[in-house]
């Protein structure tokens, strides 16, 4: 079996969980909710987004080709303002993840081992989709735990909630 026909299958799968996590979470929220932050060093569900958002339109649009961190890019402003509701949180949530993943299903395996750039510092391109992989994990942990200190009482939880696990195995053990 040849690894790298095996790599990018895992990984699309990997981004897709991380990002069914984070739209469990978005759908948990009421438009109100989406710019809560702890305090002002913090960022709402909307600024994680707008920064994901963006960081995805740059990384994976013309990866081949160009430099990762486009000039058109403002990163700064991605941390600034406001999204008025859950619609435009959703609009560029779902553009950003589309990018990405038009990208990482146009893939040949050769392309996996070219080289590509990143705010000039050079990357394989396998090294890259790691790079972002860790990027998007920890943000979505950002989301996730955001959206369960917004929720508080109400918040659903994504896995096996507290306290379960022992009514979880026992289901699982009579399957």
């Amino acid at each position: 079996m040849n690894m790298l026909s095996v790599y990018l299958p895992g990984v699309i799968l990997n981004f897709r969980t991380y990002k069914a996590l984070a739209d469990k979470t978005i759908s948990q929220l009421e438009d109100a909710e989406i710019n809560i932050a702890q305090d002002e060093h913090s960022n709402s569900m909307a600024l994680l987004v707008k920064h994901m958002h963006g960081n995805m339109i740059s990384r994976w649009t013309d990866l081949l080709t160009t430099d990762g961190e486009k000039p058109d890019r403002h990163r700064d402003s991605e941390f600034e303002g406001e999204l008025k509701d859950k619609a435009a949180l959703i609009k560029l949530w779902e553009a950003g993840w589309d990018c990405m993943f038009h990208t990482l299903e146009s893939l040949k395996e050769e392309d996996l081992r070219k080289t590509i750039y990143i705010r000039g510092e050079a990357h394989t391109v396998m090294e890259a989709i790691n790079r972002q992989m860790m990027h998007y994990a920890y943000h979505v942990g950002q989301m996730v735990y955001l959206g369960k200190l917004i929720r508080g009482g109400t918040w659903h939880s994504l896995s096996i909630p507290k306290g379960k696990s022992e009514e979880f195995n026992k289901k699982m053990a009579g399957k």
